[in-house]
């Protein structure tokens, strides 16, 4: 961050309300314009569960999708998206701030270590408490009938009860941990070395650059436990996929029955997704803090 010191709000209220407010803003517009890559990414990680083949790419499945169900296939989804991006971005990112604050003042530092073990706490934490939103989502995105939210919500927990709603947060913490803690601990290094190895100064340049770098760093760590994640949460729904234990079982079942690179399927389409997403969401929430006065990230 730009500094520990955080401008004179008026009471702790209000400040956690621009912390959390600006987070979950700025990642809700991101989900917005990236959804439908999101929605290509779930499709192509379920290509050949559970089996070996070669795999259809970005493009085929969107042309698929667009003839086959129709444009609005590529915001499957949005609604559990929109409200989870509000609550998860918010407390993901909001919480990020106060973790690293607490670091400081327990062991003295905020060095990279400390920055990302901030990340995965906040990650986590938000993820634990979002995650029958994110289930919703990932359900919607391979749906072909069109029910809504709630009516999704009535056939999971009739079928499958209400613990259903907590499929996969094991995975989906530990990838929420990783990503935020990659992002943010990354995009939060990448501004100060670029602040004092170029001429950039605060402001859209530094924050594109930094997001990019951020965004790639996100990418490559979160990859596979993405692809795990949405195997879990999808198992039921796939057909003559094994039922997975858990997220190590998943992951040893995938690499015995379709290879290592199978763990990175869908990675150009995180990785398309991903790294748009992560700079609109770091150029919005640094705008959003500047308009109610609060430091740069």
């Amino acid at each position: 961050m730009s500094g520990d010191a955080q401008p004179p709000l008026q009471g702790t209220a209000r400040y956690a309300l621009y912390q959390f407010g600006t987070s979950g803003a700025a990642v809700a517009v991101a989900t917005a314009v990236t959804h439908p890559l999101d929605v290509i990414k779930i499709r192509l990680q379920m290509q050949l569960a559970g089996q070996r083949g070669n795999l259809v790419g970005m493009g085929a499945i969107f042309t698929q999708m667009v003839e086959r169900e129709g444009p609005r296939s590529l915001y499957l989804g949005f609604p559990p998206a929109l409200m989870r991006s509000l609550i998860y971005g918010g407390l993901r990112l909001g919480l990020y701030e106060p973790c690293k604050h607490v670091c400081s003042y327990a062991f003295g530092s905020t060095n990279f270590a400390f920055k990302f073990a901030s990340g995965v706490a906040a990650g986590a934490l938000a993820t634990a408490l979002t995650n029958p939103m994110e289930v919703l989502k990932v359900r919607s995105q391979m749906s072909t009938s069109r029910i809504s939210t709630i009516g999704m919500v009535r056939k999971i927990v009739a079928e499958e009860g209400l613990k259903a709603l907590w499929k996969g947060v094991g995975p989906a913490m530990v990838r929420a941990g990783c990503l935020t803690a990659s992002q943010m601990a990354t995009y939060d290094e990448a501004k100060q070395a670029l602040l004092k190895l170029t001429p950039l100064e605060e402001g859209f340049q530094l924050h594109l650059m930094s997001s990019c770098i951020a965004g790639t760093a996100g990418t490559l760590v979160t990859a596979p436990i993405d692809m795990i994640k949405t195997r879990l949460m999808l198992q039921k729904e796939s057909k003559g996929v094994r039922v997975y234990r858990n997220g190590f079982h998943c992951a040893y079942q995938v690499v015995l029955t379709e290879g290592v690179k199978s763990l990175y399927k869908g990675g150009f389409a995180t990785f398309a997704r991903l790294g748009p997403q992560t700079a609109i969401t770091f150029i919005a929430c640094e705008k959003l803090r500047e308009l109610v006065g609060m430091t740069a990230i």
